[in-house]
Parts: structure tokens; C-alpha cells; sequence
């Protein structure tokens, strides 16, 4: 009889077992295959979300595109086109090659005409714009004032090359990205002017470069 009995007990808890087994192959970690998990989205586009990178909307796979601020254009070309006008002034005193006093004068000419279709344009859209160099573009311009002859020549150029590759941009991210009309429309016009000048002065750059090189050959 207790042979019997333990044989029967010895069954249930085999039984026991086996159904316990049996539930912990539902459970994650219990040594079965998890459920895969879907990652929620952020309704609000925040890193994190599946897809959505930094700028974009939701719903949309464009990215935002940043507006330029026509005040601050507005100013910062004003104070550019005061520069270059002086800086130009400077190279036809201080230069000593014709394409740089040329160039010098180009640069007084066509930058006085745009400063004063800017200075309507602000006038207009009632944006307040300096009628004096700040500091930043005095020191530049007293910086060349300091040099002469060929000297001069090489860093004006260096230096046209740089401002006007920064003034392209400017202009071309104000004409795509500008919120005022006006303004967009002044730099959509100026823009060739300025990629004219660009244009210019690489080709007195390299001449620079040229220039030199032979004038280190004919040493040797």
C-alpha cells in the first residue's frame, strides 16, 4: 500500500513540474523566445524616436530649413559694403599693379551703388543700419592701410578672395531662405555683382601665386 501511494505521489509532482516548465517558456527570460517589442514614436519628433533625426517634423521626412534674419543681413551688409568701399579706396592709393587699382576701383564703384539701394531698402522696412564702421572692419581696414607696393597687393587680394567667398553665401542664403521680400530681392540682384568679384579677384590671386613663383625661380 505505501509503495503504491509513494508511486502515485512521485506521478503528481512529475505533472507539477512539467506544467511549470510549460509556463515559464511563456515568460520573457524564462528561456523562451521573447515577444518583439515595437519602440514608440515621440509625437513630438524628439531624438529618440524611430526615423525622426534632429529638425525634422512628424509625419514628414523633410528637414527644417533655417531662415536667415533679414535685420541682421540688412546690417552686416551695410557694414560689409562700407568696407569694401574703403578697402577699394586703398587699393588704387597703396597697390602697385593696374588689375589691383582696376580692381580697387570696381570695388568703390559697384559697392557705393549697391550701399545705397540697401539703404533705400532699409529705409523702407524701417531697419536701422550703422552709418560708421565698427571696430571689427576698422582694424581690418587699418590693418592694409599699413602696407604698400606689392606687400599690399598680396594681402588685399588674400583678403578679397576670403571676404567675398563669405559675402556669396550670405547672399545666396538670404535670397533662398529670406522672410522679407524686399530684402530677398536685393540680394537675389546683388548676388551676380558679388560672384563677378569673386570671379575677379581668384584670377588676381592666381596671378599672385604665379607671379611669385617665377620671381623664386628666377633666383635660383
Amino acid at each position: 500500500m505505501r509503495r503504491i501511494l509513494n508511486t502515485l505521489l512521485f506521478s503528481g509532482l512529475s505533472v507539477c513540474l512539467l506544467g511549470a516548465g510549460a509556463v515559464m517558456a511563456q515568460v520573457p527570460g524564462g528561456g523562451g523566445q521573447q515577444p518583439s517589442q515595437t519602440p514608440q514614436q515621440s509625437p513630438s519628433g524628439a531624438p529618440g524616436g524611430p526615423g525622426m533625426g534632429p529638425g525634422q517634423m512628424p509625419g514628414g521626412n523633410d528637414t527644417m530649413t533655417s531662415k536667415m534674419d533679414d535685420k541682421k543681413f540688412v546690417k552686416d551688409a551695410a557694414l560689409g559694403g562700407m568696407a569694401e568701399v574703403e578697402l577699394g579706396k586703398l587699393a588704387q592709393q597703396k597697390g602697385s599693379s593696374d588689375a589691383v587699382k582696376q580692381f580697387g576701383q570696381k570695388m568703390v564703384d559697384d559697392h557705393s551703388k549697391a550701399n545705397e539701394q540697401l539703404k533705400q531698402i532699409a529705409s523702407q522696412e524701417s531697419i536701422k543700419i550703422p552709418d560708421s564702421l565698427d571696430s571689427k572692419h576698422k582694424s581690418r581696414i587699418d590693418k592694409m592701410a599699413k602696407l604698400s607696393g606689392p606687400e599690399f597687393d598680396k594681402a588685399y587680394v588674400k583678403d578679397q578672395v576670403k571676404d567675398h567667398e563669405s559675402d556669396v553665401r550670405e547672399f545666396q542664403s538670404e535670397a533662398q531662405t529670406g522672410s522679407n521680400a524686399n530684402v530677398k530681392e536685393f540680394a537675389t540682384k546683388t548676388l551676380p555683382t558679388l560672384q563677378e568679384h569673386l570671379s575677379i579677384v581668384k584670377n588676381l590671386s592666381k596671378g599672385e601665386k604665379e607671379s611669385g613663383s617665377n620671381k623664386t625661380g628666377s633666383d635660383k
